[in-house]
């Protein structure tokens, strides 16, 4: 058969199948991202149906899908909300750090590793899927909720922190050393400060020449704007991601809404082509051995993205409850775990399987810890006090009544 013809015969196929299994995710109320990961392993060599023409332009189709993710969250904020953030969340953007990401390194570090894929699975274990937790969210109808900025706040720091995490990892992986990384990561702040800056200060400017009535016209300019900024900021070892996020920050008002409308599509589509490409490249039989380990360090980041969701839920003044749902809403990871894995996979191939059932476990338990964490919480509070008696009366922790378990108020 002529190549061509099975290139559209295959691509055919994977985007049907994407799409079927979108719809049952929909259905079931689950994020399609680890269906679209299962779609890769079965479509990937030592899957049941490998694929021989069409590995190029998925490979293509995946760089695509991870600027226009990056795009996209940059556009849905502001260069001043970005700076408002960092300086009202950077203690819980610490806090985030450290429980998250040591537990990464550490496994890393005690798999034999060493020091570069103790720094990709640190950024695995410590990015929340900001999707995955809007799309809860806003299933549950927590958006008005108290904790909800708090939550929001978590996820703006660690988006912004990858304009620092990226680039180093991108000279690390490359292997230029303490020097070479110290000169990306200076480039890349520099870089991140005149963007926020001109963005603050010239961004009604930079969004009026964007601007266009044309849908068409508007479309071409900002997808090939932001398709030579990624080109350039790969060229000087900064990230394509990191240059597609800060064009995502650089245009505002009604620029960024038209745009957010236009290439959403486009995102969705890629996006899934990009996490069918991860899967495609991580053969399924490396899976089972380290499904042990991925499932205990599931576990622990877990409960430390609660202990994290507690703690900002807690700052921002929210009452107990309000900081369960907070943490259990930040467990989930997704889209930039497996994109850092992505790029780490040709220096430490031994990171894909594991980051593969790492995230597919936990972007299914992040809607369950969403929805479950502070009524389980109760629940147990509940059970104990029963166990040992009844509380004195007007005292703070008095027992909940076991109706109160059903439906969580949406204060604090």
């Amino acid at each position: 058969m002529h190549s061509t013809t099975t290139l559209l015969i295959e691509l055919g196929g994977i985007i049907l199948t994407l799409g079927l299994i979108g719809r049952f995710a929909g259905r079931i109320g689950l994020s399609p991202i680890p269906l679209y990961l299962l779609a890769g392993l079965a479509f990937g060599r030592g899957g049941l149906l490998p694929l021989s023409a069409s590995g190029d332009f998925i490979a293509v189709g995946a760089e695509i899908g991870v600027i226009l993710l990056l795009l996209l969250l940059g556009l849905e904020y502001s260069a001043s909300e970005l700076v408002t953030s960092l300086r009202t969340q950077y203690p819980s953007g610490a806090v985030d750090f450290v429980l998250n990401a040591l537990p990464g390194a550490g496994a890393a570090l005690l798999l034999g590793w060493g020091p570069v894929g103790a720094v990709a699975l640190a950024g695995v274990t410590w990015i929340s899927s900001s999707g995955v937790v809007a799309k809860v969210l806003t299933d549950l109808g927590r958006l008005g909720n108290r904790e909800t900025p708090a939550i929001l706040g978590v996820l703006v720091i660690e988006d912004l922190s990858m304009t620092v995490y990226l680039p180093l990892l991108t000279a690390l992986l490359a292997g230029l050393g303490l020097a070479g990384g110290s000169i990306t990561l200076v480039i890349a702040l520099g870089t991140v400060f005149v963007v926020l800056c001109l963005a603050i200060r010239h961004g009604r400017v930079l969004s009026r020449a964007v601007s266009s009535d044309n849908p068409e016209m508007l479309l071409l300019v900002v997808l090939g704007l932001t398709l030579l900024v990624a080109g350039v900021a790969q060229q000087l070892q900064v990230s394509a991601a990191v240059g597609a996020f800060l064009v995502g920050i650089a245009l505002s008002g009604e620029v960024a809404e038209g745009a957010r409308r236009l290439l959403a599509p486009l995102r969705d589509l890629f996006a899934a082509v990009f996490f069918v490409f991860f899967g495609l490249s991580t053969d399924p039989a490396a899976i089972p051995p380290v499904l042990v380990p991925a499932l205990l360090l599931a576990l622990a980041t877990a409960v430390t993205k609660i202990a994290t969701g507690w703690y900002a839920a807690r700052r921002a003044g929210v009452g107990p409850r309000g900081r369960l749902r907070a943490g259990g809403a930040l467990v989930a990871r997704g889209e930039f775990s497996i994109v850092i894995a992505g790029l780490a996979v040709a220096t430490e191939p031994r990171i894909g399987p594991l980051a593969t059932a790492y995230v597919l476990i936990l972007v299914i338990l992040g809607p369950f810890t969403a929805r479950f964490t502070e009524p389980a919480v109760r629940h147990l509070q509940y059970r104990l006090r029963l166990r040992h008696g009844p509380q004195p009366p007007g005292r703070a922790g008095r027992e909940a009544a076991p109706e109160e378990l059903a439906s969580p108020p949406r204060g604090g």
